[in-house]
C-alpha cells in the first residue's frame, strides 16, 4: 500500500454537518478541529520577523540554540535531566514526523505499529504508508510478536488520557521485550485539568521514574502548536535515544526534511519563555469550564478528559446523531468514528474556540 491507497480525507464527511451549523442564526460554533484561535505571541512573532533574512538551507539537526533550548525545556518542564544535542531533533511540525516515522524507521509489510484504541489516525496512515499492520491495544499484553514501533499518546487526543508513571513504565519494558521503538505523542502535556494532573506534571517517556537512566528505544515526541499558538509555523521536535536521534537525522538529511531557519529562531524564544505558556492554559481553563458543565447539563456524559484540548463525550447514541443534534443548535463537533472504531457513540469537541463562540455554545445547548 501506498499515499495513493490511502482512504479519502475522513473530515470530508463532516462536511454537511457544517453546512447544517452555519445556517443557524448566530452562526457556527466550530469545536471540530484543534486549530488554535489566539495570537502568536508577541515574543515569539517579533523573533520570526527578526529571522527573514534566512538566505542559507537551515540546519537539519537544528541550531545548537534550539537544541540547548529544548534540552533546558525537558529539564525544567518535563523533569528529563541531562539531555544534550545527542538526544533532541526539530521537526516540521508532529504531524509530518508521526506519519513518516515507520517509513523512517524503515519499517515493511508484515511488521507491526500499534497504537491507542482511540487514536489520532494518522499513527494508523503511517503504518499503511509502508506496508505495515496497524494494531489498536492499549494493554501492552496485547502487543504482539512482530510489533517494531509503538505509539502512545499521552494526554490522549480524542480522549485525553493521561498515562502515569508505572503505565509508561510497564510499556517501555514490553516494548524493549518485543525489540521494539516506543514512541510517545505528547503535545497536550502542559494541559492538565482534573485529578492528580489538576497540580501534577504530566509525565514523559522519557523521565527518570521509567526509564532508570537508559533511553534505548525510547522517543518523545512535542509539539508546540497548542501551548504557544504555533500550528501554522509548523513548530516541533523529538528527543529520546541518541542511537536512534542520529537514525532519524541521517534520513531527514538526505530527504530535505529541514524546518525553516526563522522557525526554528521562533522556536527557541518561544521555548525558553514560560509565562506565555501559562497564560494560555489559562484561556483553555476558562473556556473548559464553560464548556464542560453546558454539555452534561444538555445530556452528554464527559469521559476521561483530565487533561489535553479535548472533550470526549457521550449521550449514549450514535455519534452522527450526536452530531446532528449539535449541528442544529450551529455547534460542530468530531464524531468518535474518526478516532478508530470502539467509540461509535462519542464525540470530540474541541476548546480551541473564542471566548464569545465557547459562551455561545453554551448558551445554545443551555436553551435544550
Amino acid at each position: 500500500m501506498g499515499v495513493s491507497d490511502l482512504a479519502d480525507y475522513p473530515w470530508d464527511a463532516v462536511a454537511p454537518y457544517a453546512e447544517r451549523a452555519r445556517q443557524h442564526r448566530g452562526g457556527i460554533v466550530d469545536l471540530s478541529i484543534g486549530s488554535p484561535v489566539d495570537e502568536t505571541p508577541a515574543i515569539i512573532a517579533a523573533e520570526l520577523a527578526n529571522a527573514t533574512d534566512a538566505h542559507a538551507y537551515p540546519q537539519a539537526a537544528g541550531t545548537p540554540a534550539l537544541r540547548s533550548a529544548i534540552a533546558e525545556w525537558y529539564d525544567r518542564r518535563r523533569g528529563v535531566p541531562g539531555l544534550n544535542d545527542t538526544h533532541v531533533l526539530p521537526t516540521v511540525g508532529s504531524k509530518e514526523l508521526v506519519a513518516l516515522l515507520p517509513l523512517l524507521l524503515d519499517l515493511r509489510p508484515g511488521d507491526v505499529v500499534v497504537h491507542p484504541r482511540a487514536a489520532y489516525p494518522t499513527y494508523e496512515v503511517g503504518a499503511r504508508v509502508v506496508g505495515a499492520t496497524p494494531v489498536a491495544a492499549d494493554d501492552p499484553a496485547d502487543w504482539p510478536q512482530g510489533t517494531k514501533l509503538v505509539w502512545l499518546n499521552s494526554p490522549g487526543n480524542p480522549d485525553g488520557r493521561v498515562l502515569g508513571v508505572e503505565e509508561l513504565r510497564a510499556a517501555a519494558a514490553r516494548a524493549r521485550e518485543l525489540g521494539a521503538v516506543l514512541a510517545s505523542d505528547e503535545c497536550y502535556a502542559e494541559l492538565g485539568w482534573e485529578g492528580e494532573w489538576a497540580d501534577a506534571a504530566i509525565p514523559s517517556v522519557l523521565d527518570p521514574r521509567v526509564t532508570a537512566g537508559d533511553l534505548t528505544g525510547l522517543l518523545s515526541v512535542y509539539s508546540l502548536s497548542k501551548q504557544s499558538n504555533l500550528a501554522g509555523y509548523r513548530a516541533a521536535f523529538l528527543a529520546g535515544d541518541p542511537a536512534l536521534v542520529a537514525r532519524l537525522l541521517a534520513a531527514r538529511r538526505h530527504l530535505g526534511l529541514l524546518p525553516p531557519a526563522p522557525v526554528q529562531r521562533a522556536m527557541t524564544v518561544a521555548l525558553l519563555d514560560d509565562a506565555h505558556v501559562v497564560e494560555q492554559k489559562a484561556r483553555y481553563a476558562r473556556r473548559r469550564s464553560i464548556l464542560k458543565p453546558a454539555l452534561e447539563a444538555a445530556g452528554f456524559r464527559i469521559d476521561r478528559s483530565e487533561a489535553g484540548l479535548y472533550l470526549w463525550a457521550t449521550e449514549g447514541r450514535d455519534a452522527w446523531e450526536s452530531l446532528g443534534r449539535l449541528a442544529d443548535l450551529g455547534v460542530l463537533a468530531g464524531p468518535g468514528a474518526f478516532y478508530g472504531p470502539f467509540f461509535p457513540q462519542h464525540v470530540r469537541l474541541s476548546l480551541t474556540a473564542t471566548d464569545e463562540r465557547i459562551a455561545a455554545a453554551a448558551e445554545r445547548l443551555a436553551a435544550v
